[in-house]
């Protein structure tokens, strides 16, 4: 009997080394599965914030520069990445027209009262309300659709075709779910230079 035991306790060593191997790949894949997903999401932020630029920077406005930021704040409030920058570019020409009665207002927000400390915190004001964030502005913007939101932003009955204009900039911009296959060269993302003045013709 003793011999039984003893023959038995390899045995009992080698399944516990087995388990613990097989907790040590799975936990080392989730791991990686993690780490991958963090990548792709990153990479995908880069692709938005260099096709934005690149956007701006072919047109020389003064908002090149923003388009991490305008990325990443568009996450953050789950709206298009193309609509913060595509609002911009028919508010002010991206910048370059921008409220003269108050700071830092490229986006026409709050019919130019309202005065921000930079571009980043007009950024993350705009983005929050848009995407239903803020309680006193969700009433107009929360669950809608693109059009939906730039018709609360701008009516028709003020503006006519004011959200098909910015949508078509935001086309121009670049896709809605852009590609990872995209090339890092700014000057090669999908921008087409001048075509939004297309959308002011409409």
């Amino acid at each position: 009997m003793g011999g039984n035991i003893s023959s038995a306790g390899p045995s009992i060593v080698s399944t516990s080394q087995f388990v613990l191997s097989q907790k040590e790949n799975i936990e080392s894949g989730a791991i990686l599965a993690f780490n991958q997903a963090v990548d792709h999401k990153a990479e995908l932020l880069r692709i938005k914030a260099e096709a934005i630029d690149a956007y701006f920077s072919e047109r020389k406005m003064p908002l090149a520069g923003t388009g991490m930021k305008m990325a990443i704040e568009a996450e953050k409030n789950n709206i298009d990445w193309r609509l913060l920058p595509a609002i911009a570019v028919r508010e002010s020409t991206g910048g370059r027209h921008a409220c003269v009665k108050a700071s830092f207002s490229a986006f026409g927000w709050g019919s130019c009262k309202i005065n921000f400390k930079s571009h980043d915190h007009g950024i993350e004001v705009v983005a929050r309300n848009l995407g239903g964030n803020n309680p006193n502005t969700a009433y107009h913007y929360a669950n809608k659709t693109v059009l939906e939101i730039l018709r609360a932003y701008n009516p028709p009955s003020i503006i006519p075709r004011y959200g098909e204009q910015v949508i078509a900039i935001m086309n121009v911009i670049g896709t809605e779910i852009p590609s990872l296959a995209q090339t890092n060269d700014p000057k090669e993302i999908s921008v087409i230079k001048d075509e939004s003045q297309l959308a002011f013709n409409q």
